[in-house]
């Protein structure tokens, strides 16, 4: 959800005081940095996910979510900027044992109490990138959840930009959308899942350069949204639509290489200050609500800040990878927070994403020379738009391999990787076997959630239905095999009865 506030419209004094406020925070964070002790005790991961509320019937968004959250009655879950929205919080724990599997257990059911609760208001819950049943007509009737975080956000970002947000996404077989919104709604139609690493401020820097580096495999064989607006775009079109559904800028300003406010970044970076200073620095705020905080007093008698006016500026710069500062009883810690992955499809396979994701981000900063002096980060950038617009068919440029397709870099090469990581974590040799081979399973039949959706989908229009009745056929067995959890490379492609195709009734006449 992000940080709430308590009004849409500042005054000119009002951004003045929150730009010297966040501007002393960042000088309290530096002297922090070089003589604060920061909590870190034993690797834990930490998951956000994002999920959608549709109709029961149609498979339209559902816009009940402040209902849907008073029958949970769950700490764990609120809102998110869309009335379709929620989002659901998993509590920290080491990835060590059998932790991955009680994590699975946790997550399918907390899944089913969100979706009894949905039930009760004629809806279901579903992890999925992007609805495909998404309609941009939807963003004409109220859809921004209830919040005044909400709305000032939508309306920060339409001030800063100076005029609507154009909408322009190609995909790799021609289609596309070109589209202007009044609003920042169909940014509520991107869900995913957000993974946090601990890290002390020496290693930070390491970590969130190996995070860079991973995310492009992450996505290659997560990817799951490849619809929006019953348009084929890409394997995970929530990349270029965040980005543009965020972006301030002008036409002039990109043309002067002006930063967006959700991108991948310019470089490896030394330093966790980097990060935080290019926020402060680059970043006009959104959100200039100044806090009472005195850092800097706090810091001098000894206390921990909460830098909260750093930290509200910080959630308004979406990085892939995002560096957070937080505290909790007291003691400050830091965070990569790694943002590229979908939502589902099942809690089986973002388990299988999770444990990928920290296996290879605990060996690739574990010893040895670092991959990242390998590779220019160029080749990383280059490596993460491929595999946003293919996703499982992608390629990448790989230190010592060249150009090599994804699933092979993945199988033949990293899972073993990966797999040590994960063993030096503590994690079980069968958990480990056991969600690993969910990947390789992916790579071995050359399947996710973007590419079943996709094959499904043609497999109904090739059958003589319409795009939209297509999408919506494909959208029910999506549903329906992801409530069984199993792995989405298992699930069958659907045997199309030709009794219930267009003009079947006509041709046996």
């Amino acid at each position: 959800m992000g940080q709430e506030v308590s009004r849409s419209i500042f005054t000119r004094e009002q951004r003045l005081e929150f730009r010297h406020k966040v501007l002393q925070d960042l000088d309290v964070f530096e002297r922090m940095l070089e003589g604060s002790r920061f909590d870190f005790t034993r690797p834990q991961m930490g998951l956000e996910i994002e999920l959608n509320l549709v109709d029961q019937d149609d498979l339209s968004p559902a816009l009940v979510n402040a209902e849907v959250l008073e029958e949970i009655t769950d700490e764990d879950f609120q809102t998110e900027v869309g009335r379709y929205n929620i989002e659901m919080n998993v509590p920290p724990r080491p990835m060590a044992g059998d932790q991955a599997v009680r994590l699975e257990r946790w997550l399918s059911q907390s899944l089913r109490r969100a979706g009894d609760a949905a039930r009760s208001c004629d809806a279901k819950v579903v992890a999925i990138g992007i609805m495909p049943t998404l309609e941009a007509e939807q963003f004409d009737r109220p859809w921004l959840s209830d919040g005044v975080r909400y709305k000032a956000l939508n309306d920060a970002l339409v001030r800063e930009r100076g005029e609507g947000f154009e909408l322009e996404i190609q995909g790799p077989t021609g289609e596309e959308i070109s589209s202007y919104h009044d609003t920042i709604g169909p940014l509520s139609g991107c869900t995913s899942v957000q993974l946090h690493q601990q890290v002390t401020p020496q290693d930070f820097p390491v970590y969130w350069n190996a995070a860079s580096i991973i995310s492009s495999l992450q996505i290659a064989i997560g990817a799951n949204s490849p619809y929006l607006f019953g348009r084929r775009l890409w394997a995970e079109t929530r990349i270029p639509l965040f980005t543009q559904m965020t972006d301030t800028r002008s036409v002039e300003l990109k043309h002067q290489g002006v930063r967006p406010r959700a991108y991948f970044g310019r470089s490896w970076i030394t330093s966790i200050f980097d990060l935080f200073e290019e926020n402060v620095r680059s970043f006009p705020a959104l959100l200039p609500e100044r806090s009472d905080e005195d850092s800097i007093a706090i810091l001098e008698a000894g206390g921990t800040p909460s830098l909260a006016d750093l930290k509200l500026h910080n959630g308004t710069v979406w990085r892939w990878n995002r560096p957070i500062y937080d505290t909790s009883q007291g003691v400050p810690h830091l965070r990569v927070e790694n943002r590229v992955l979908p939502a589902g499809p099942t809690a089986i396979d973002m388990v299988a994403n999770a444990c990928f994701y920290y296996g290879l981000l605990e060996s690739m900063t574990a010893s040895g020379r670092p991959i990242w002096t390998k590779m220019p980060f160029s080749d990383a950038e280059r490596n993460f738009t491929d595999a946003a617009k293919h996703g499982i068919t992608s390629v990448h440029t790989w230190p010592g391999l060249g150009k090599i397709s994804a699933v092979d870099l993945i199988a033949d090469h990293l899972l073993s990787v990966a797999d040590d990581g994960l063993a030096a974590l503590g994690l079980r040799r069968e958990v480990r076997s056991h969600y690993l081979s969910v990947i390789e399973g992916r790579c071995r039949t050359r399947t996710n959630g973007a590419s079943w959706q996709i094959a499904v989908t043609e497999a109904f229009e090739a059958a003589g239905h319409s795009r939209q009745e297509a999408l919506r056929r494909m959208f029910d067995l999506y549903i329906e095999h992801s409530e069984d959890n199993a792995p989405v490379h298992t699930w069958p492609m659907p045997q199309i009865d030709p009794e219930d195709t267009p003009g079947a009734g006509a041709a046996r006449g």
